[in-house]
C-alpha cells in the first residue's frame, strides 16, 4: 500500500495531540509493507513520515523546490533533514522557488504515486493556492482515494 500525506500546518497543541494519535493509528493498521509518501514539511507531513518508519515502513519524499527547505520553518530544518535522509526515494518537481504553484506540483507528484491519500484538513476551503482542500480535490478528480482525518475537538488558528 502506498499512502500519501496532506495536512494543515501550524495546529494549535490539543489539535496535534489528536491529530498524531489518529495518524498512530492510520499507520498501525496497514503494517510494516506500508510506503508513505510525503513532503516532510513541519506538522501533519513529518509526524506521518515518522510514524512510517517507526513502524517498519518506507518513506518517499516529495521535494516540491529547491528552495523548500528554506521555506520552512528553522526549527523542522533538523527534522527534514532527518527524514529526507531516511527516504528510499525522492521525487522532485524541479521547481526552484518554493511558492504555491510549487506546493501544488509536489502534491500532485504525490497524488500520482500514491494509491490513497490522507488529509488531516478541516474541511475548509483552502486558505491560499496549493492548500490542503486544492490537495483533496485533485486527488478525486484524478481518481485517488482520499479519507479526512479531523479528529473531534480539532480546530485551526
Amino acid at each position: 500500500m502506498r499512502l500519501g500525506i496532506t495536512g494543515h500546518r501550524g495546529l494549535p497543541p490539543e489539535t496535534e495531540r489528536l491529530v498524531r494519535r489518529a495518524l498512530r493509528e492510520e499507520v498501525a493498521g496497514h503494517g510494516p509493507g506500508l510506503v508513505g509518501v510525503s513532503c516532510i514539511a513541519d506538522g501533519p507531513d513529518a509526524w506521518f513520515a515518522e510514524l512510517v518508519l517507526a513502524s517498519g515502513g518506507r518513506l518517499e519524499v516529495v521535494v516540491p523546490a529547491e528552495k523548500y527547505r528554506e521555506g520552512l520553518p528553522e526549527e523542522h530544518h533538523q527534522t527534514y533533514d532527518r527524514l529526507i535522509q531516511q527516504a528510499a526515494d525522492i521525487h522532485r518537481t524541479g521547481m526552484v522557488e518554493s511558492d504555491s504553484r510549487a506546493h501544488m506540483a509536489g502534491s500532485e507528484i504525490l497524488v500520482g504515486v500514491v494509491d490513497e491519500l490522507v488529509a488531516v484538513w478541516d474541511g475548509q476551503p483552502a486558505r491560499g493556492y496549493g492548500g490542503t482542500a486544492d490537495v483533496v480535490a485533485y486527488a478525486e478528480r484524478t481518481g485517488v482515494r482520499a479519507r479526512v482525518i479531523w479528529p473531534e475537538g480539532s480546530a485551526r488558528d
